[in-house]
């Protein structure tokens, strides 16, 4: 016999009916005195916050689900009483999932749009501050620390320490909270970076300000960062691990 797979929202309903029961009518203590009973009111409470926050996005979408009826759909649905079969439900179910696919898209294009007017302002503004340097591809970038170390070729891996932030000042990722350094292969990251970090000598400190084209682009990185997002970039140039030389190998 084959059983009806739930989505996210209908695993949640459980928590949606416990909140909604308590509502109407006192209810006894809860008792938890064994660990089976603590486990029970474990799995409640955790499907509990996991439809909150379910909730909280559909809502975020403008998909308002009315509370009274996924607890009217479960409740019929544990008695047996279901109005709408088993096919309508998961055939409804997936529509919503599209709807809040498309909702989201939709997000997406208007953040990225608002991301890319925003960035090229600011690019424009940046690119006038003294010791602001513009590179042709259009990576802007300033000394914080200069040095007279060696400069990575884009083949080198190097180690470095970097804080990135959007143009809001929001960190969205620093190998300083980390407590540990980076180390990547320059080839193989973001081209911004591959560009940048070759001007800098170890032991210098740069700070880089990227266009999204040689960022992340329309698409950016999600969740984290919106298309078109111009990012900054604090860098600290640690190390240069050169590739090790191939053993030679003696005459045939």
């Amino acid at each position: 016999m084959k059983f009806f797979k739930p989505t996210v929202v209908a695993i949640a309903l459980l928590s949606v009916m416990g909140c909604q029961e308590s509502a109407k009518q006192e209810e006894a203590a809860v008792v938890l005195d064994s660990e089976i009973q603590k486990q029970a009111y474990g799995l409640g409470a955790s499907i509990g916050m996991y439809m909150e926050r379910n909730l909280e996005e559909h809502d975020k979408m403008g998909l308002n689900l009315d509370k009274s009826l996924i607890i009217r759909g479960f409740t019929d649905s544990m008695a047996g009483k279901s109005q709408i079969e088993q096919e309508d439900i998961q055939a409804l179910l997936m529509n919503l999932d599209q709807a809040m696919k498309a909702k989201q898209a939709e997000q997406a294009t208007a953040a990225a749009e608002a991301s890319l007017k925003e960035g090229q302002q600011y690019l424009a503004e940046n690119a006038k501050k003294d010791g602001v340097q513009v590179t042709e591809s259009g990576i802007q970038y300033q000394i914080i620390t200069p040095a007279d170390g060696e400069k990575p070729a884009a083949t080198d891996t190097v180690k470095v320490h970097y804080k990135g932030t959007f143009l809001n000042g929001e960190t969205f990722d620093s190998s300083y909270d980390r407590g540990q350094p980076a180390v990547f292969p320059l080839n193989r990251v973001i081209s911004g970076w591959t560009e940048g970090v070759q001007l800098m000598p170890v032991g210098s400190k740069f700070k880089f300000t990227i266009p999204s084209e040689l960022a992340y682009g329309p698409n950016g990185n999600p969740p984290r960062i919106p298309g078109n997002s111009v990012l900054e970039f604090e860098i600290e140039l640690l190390e240069i691990q050169k590739p090790e030389a191939a053993e030679q190998v003696g005459d045939q």
